[in-house]
């Protein structure tokens, strides 16, 4: 879709962006630096984003280096997603009192204050748009993600870098993002004066910026940034084919999955990386008196032994079982659950692979023929 300047604007300095949406009262959740990576936490202002910064991926590899100066947003992303917060890792469902007739239960609540996420990558926006499937799915909804979700501004960036890892390109969900945000920004290299396009997606983003010193985008700009997310996406080398959902169902005894099982350590970092993952557990929680008991939901992975467990044990016990509902879930069989991919291209399950196997690189191998099919 070609930009629109009439929907466009330009700024000189993202930090006046933020600036404006906290003095509007919004909590926001911006990216850092934290443990050598980039992370997603809470900013009080523009001096917290790691300006000047880049990052290097590969597979097992990630890396933060000093970039060109005076750059606000080189880097791409790190091992976090807004998963972190929209569906927490640990979250309070219910707790329950005992009374002279039984038990009370109440539903567990939280707060939820206004809550701007701000450099949201357009695959991040894709995996977001396939959570909503996952925790709005009809009866089975999620009310907490839904409120948390309605509730948040997304100010996004459109990339114009990529990272060695990242193949949102075949996937179709960046580097540039069309919708699912209320304000976007592109970075350009047009020196201090319009230094970035600014896109209004909706009413809530124009009300910020009906507030802010904003200059009309120019032809040169909108092309500027079309020119930049082209090239970012022309640097892309890894790639999932479209045939890949069909090869996956049709090749469930092929030998690449005792090779993958093999390499893989079932560590469920790929999991816990991944924007779109969404295997939980539930924990029961009393106390030694019997009087107060807590229902708590935790992140899981289908990589845990114990995940498939049911009477007498695990459905899935060996390694090649469990990487292989991993994948042909991610890529094939989600589609039919959801009506989209389980993947959007972010890279994330690449760099941190502790031995860094490649779902691009295997889903490849999948196509090629098997001696023991002989096909």
């Amino acid at each position: 879709m070609a930009l629109d300047a009439a929907s466009s604007v330009t700024i000189d300095d993202p930090g006046a962006l933020i600036r404006a949406l906290i003095a509007d009262g919004w909590r926001v959740i911006g990216p850092r630096l934290g443990d050598g990576a980039i992370v997603y936490d809470e900013i009080s202002g523009p001096e917290d984003l790691p300006r000047g910064i880049t990052d290097e991926q590969e597979g097992g590899h990630y890396r933060l280096h000093q970039g060109r100066d005076g750059r606000w947003f080189d880097y791409v992303v790190g091992p976090q997603s807004w998963k972190k917060w929209l569906f927490p890792a640990r979250q309070k469902l219910w707790s329950a009192e005992k009374v002279s007739d039984g038990f009370k239960v109440e539903a567990a609540t939280e707060t939820w204050p206004k809550t701007a996420f701000f450099g949201v990558r357009p695959c991040d926006i894709a995996a977001m748009e396939v959570q909503d499937r996952v925790f709005g799915n009809g009866e089975f909804s999620d009310p907490g993600y839904q409120h948390r979700r309605a509730e948040t501004l997304i100010v996004a960036v459109q990339c114009a870098r990529s990272a060695a890892t990242c193949f949102c390109a075949s996937m179709n969900t960046g580097p540039r993002a069309d919708g699912g945000f209320d304000i976007a920004l592109t970075e350009l290299d047009h020196g201090p004066e319009g230094a970035f396009l600014v896109e209004c997606g909706g009413a809530r983003g124009a009300a910020i910026l009906e507030r802010m010193e904003t200059q009309d985008a120019r032809k040169s700009h909108l092309e500027a940034a079309e020119a930049a997310t082209r090239n970012a996406a022309s640097t892309q080398t890894r790639t999932i084919a479209a045939t890949v959902p069909d090869l996956l169902r049709e090749t469930l005894d092929h030998p690449n999955w005792e090779v993958l099982a093999e390499r893989c350590l079932s560590c469920a970092n790929c999991t816990l990386a991944c924007p779109t993952c969404f295997c939980s557990d539930v924990t029961d929680i009393n106390d030694l008196t019997g009087d107060h008991t807590e229902r708590w939901r935790n992140w899981d992975s289908c990589f845990s032994v114990d995940f498939s467990y049911v009477h007498g044990g695990p459905v899935r016990r060996s390694t090649k079982s469990r990487y292989r509902q991993w994948m042909t879930h991610k890529l094939s069989t989600w589609h039919d659950q959801f009506g989209t991919s389980g993947c959007v291209g972010c890279g994330r399950c690449i760099a941190w692979c502790p031995v860094g196997i490649d779902i691009t690189a295997e889903a490849a191998l999948f196509a090629e023929p098997s001696e023991e099919s002989g096909e």
